[in-house]
């Protein structure tokens, strides 16, 4: 027996207003939504525009949002958020507008902290061991090779 609600294209229109207004969304994340819910491709790109036109949805505000907050908050790099946004098949123009809402400033400093603070958490009397911990740790979150070497050569010695 099916248990799944079915929804009027006027109620997933409702639902999808609450969806992006509660937090930016990007297109991908709406059609699966609504794919979800079970609507046809028909509603589904009707609601679409609807949210486009309305401005609920919008994927330049959506990625730069996106940019904004993992590197504030996860304090990822520009490759890391790069490589998400690719996957949430936003566009490389939209992903370059998203990354300059990152100042430079910001993202040395915020880099710098990141590196001194795991360096000393790293409990490693090996040099080289306590290096690769390191970069990996800073790869892994998407800092660019050449800075992360750099930074590990200088902090580790």
């Amino acid at each position: 027996m099916n248990t799944q609600k079915s929804y009027t294209v006027d109620e997933a229109q409702k639902r999808m207003e609450h969806y992006c207004a509660y937090q930016e969304r990007c297109h991908k994340e709406v059609n699966q939504k609504l794919y979800d819910m079970r609507m046809i491709p028909e509603a589904r790109d009707q609601i679409i525009v609807h949210l486009l036109d309305h401005n609920f949805l919008n994927e330049e505000r959506f990625a730069q949002a996106f940019a904004r907050g993992k590197f504030r908050i996860k304090k990822w790099g520009k490759q890391r958020i790069q490589i998400e946004l690719k996957r949430k098949d936003i566009s490389k123009i939209i992903i370059k507008t998203a990354l300059k809402e990152i100042s430079d400033a910001d993202y040395y400093s915020t880099f710098d902290a990141l590196a001194e603070k795991k360096v000393h958490t790293i409990m490693e009397s090996n040099p080289y061991k306590k290096k690769k911990k390191l970069a990996d740790y800073l790869l892994y979150r998407g800092w660019e090779s050449h800075l992360v070497y750099d930074k590990v050569n200088e902090l580790v010695r």
